[in-house]
């Protein structure tokens, strides 16, 4: 994702292609007495109220009930990076009635803490993501920089200058902006927040320079006039911004960060309940509404298949090791 190798891109597309499951051939299997889910399912979202994870997560939720006839209860706790809602998930029985939603920022945890309360590489088993979103970068409607060229220009003239906000150290936002900053050969300051929103109102204020952040924390501001995207990561402009540029078209083929959300089950959750998660989620994300849905938060359905999803997070892992080594991150 950093620095593309052709073989990278392929590999990101067979992951959300190739190795998807085949959405139409899917067969709702047929509910028998007793069979999963016989009451209702907890999801574990490891972050606050109203985040892009959480909204994912209840608008699955909802699609999840519909699919196989039991509430899925959304329960937020948030805390510590995530850790305190995932250790949670990870101490649960592993019967399919305790879900965690994680995001890209699950995996890495291993290079922000020196011991996690769970087993980061065995703790959980991957249902499928949700949704892959695209990255972008933008300014203040005031600034200069009407371009993504103008802005790196700047921000090697004058190495840590320009100011971008995130919502905290080891923060996903944190780590894509220092994968932009490999990428572009640039050195900007970071300025940490408590949450993503007030890194965005630092962009608004004027009091830093800009951000980095999935499309649907934007796009409010962006379609109103108050924030300016420069630039997207991914192969393809989203339809959500058509106007906005992917980060090659802009003249940096090298960014190609996309996150992701997901849900998983503790480990030895039975394989059958495993493959009724998948398959009803895997409907659920084909749907016309959740299509749309996702659409408008400018991202795109996932539905890969467990093996897809455990594979990813291999990938995604190593990738960070190598960002949080040369962006200084210590472990807390």
């Amino acid at each position: 994702m950093i620095n593309q190798h052709p073989r990278h891109i392929a590999r990101r597309s067979l992951i959300r292609a190739g190795l998807a499951a085949p959405l139409a051939g899917l067969a709702r299997p047929a509910l028998a007495q007793g069979e999963y889910p016989s009451r209702a399912v907890r999801v574990i979202v490891p972050w606050a109220p109203g985040g892009a994870v959480d909204t994912l997560a209840r608008r699955l939720g909802q699609k999840l009930a519909d699919e196989l006839g039991q509430s899925f209860v959304i329960e937020n706790k948030s805390g510590a990076t995530g850790t305190i809602g995932a250790a949670e998930a990870a101490r649960s029985a592993p019967d399919g009635y305790t879900l965690l939603a994680m995001d890209n920022t699950y995996a890495m945890l291993p290079y922000l803490f020196s011991r996690l309360p769970f087993d980061h590489a065995t703790a959980f088993q991957p249902i499928t993501v949700t949704a892959f979103s695209p990255i972008l970068i933008a300014v203040g409607e005031k600034s200069p920089y009407r371009d993504l060229a103008s802005l790196i220009a700047a921000a090697k003239k004058d190495p840590e200058k320009l100011t971008y906000g995130t919502g905290g150290m080891g923060s996903a936002p944190h780590f894509a902006t220092l994968a932009f900053e490999r990428a572009a050969g640039v050195k900007l300051y970071h300025v940490p927040f408590r949450g993503a929103g007030e890194a965005v109102i630092g962009v608004l204020s004027g009091n830093v320079d800009l951000v980095m952040l999935s499309p649907g924390s934007a796009l409010g501001n962006i379609r109103g006039g108050q924030l300016r995207a420069l630039a997207i990561s991914g192969d393809r402009r989203v339809a959500a911004l058509p106007d906005v540029p992917t980060f090659s078209e802009a003249g940096l083929p090298g960014f190609g960060v996309v996150n992701w959300s997901g849900l998983a089950a503790p480990k030895g959750t039975p394989e059958a309940i495993m493959q009724r998660l998948h398959q009803a989620a895997a409907r659920a994300l084909a749907a016309p509404d959740m299509k749309a849905f996702i659409a408008d938060l400018g991202s795109e359905p996932g539905g890969i298949t467990p093996a897809a999803f455990s594979q990813l997070l291999i990938e995604e892992a190593a990738r960070w090791r190598e960002v949080a080594a040369s962006g200084g991150i210590e472990r807390q």
